[in-house]
């Protein structure tokens, strides 16, 4: 008779596929900076290199940013996109991380009942203040 032996540990790419498979349980930033802002990241970023090695590093910083005209850049054709994802994509990608930093905040805020922070209002007003100072009379 042969014994059961335990099953082998799971291969790596079994391993990442279920790591990756778990990201819809992270927060919803988290969710969306790994799903949809890695990949505008890494269009960017490719965009950006790109330019780098066809009209020069500083060149390419300078037209992302819009201090360059991408008509004045000599690959115009590679130039355009860069001006466009430094004028839109760009903040907008910023623009989303912080609105969903901000809405996270406000959530959790309004999480608490009316009626618990009226409770908390009346208790406030209905304390007494800080005790009197003595004053050094003599």
């Amino acid at each position: 008779m042969s014994s059961a032996s335990a099953p082998p540990p799971p291969r790596r790419r079994q391993r990442w596929r279920a790591h990756w498979a778990d990201r819809h349980a992270l927060p919803r930033l988290a969710f969306w900076l790994i799903s949809r802002g890695a990949a505008m990241l890494a269009v960017c970023a490719g965009l950006y290199v790109l330019n780098g090695f066809l009209i020069g590093w500083a060149n390419a910083y300078e037209v992302m940013t819009g201090i360059t005209s991408p008509v004045a850049a000599r690959h115009q054709w590679c130039a355009w996109p860069l001006s466009v994802i430094g004028w839109a994509a760009i903040p907008a990608m910023i623009g989303g991380a912080a609105g969903y930093i901000i809405t996270e905040q406000i959530q959790a805020h309004q999480a608490r009942e009316l009626s618990d922070v009226l409770d908390e209002l009346r208790h406030l007003a209905e304390a007494p203040g800080p005790p009197p100072s003595s004053g050094g009379g003599s």
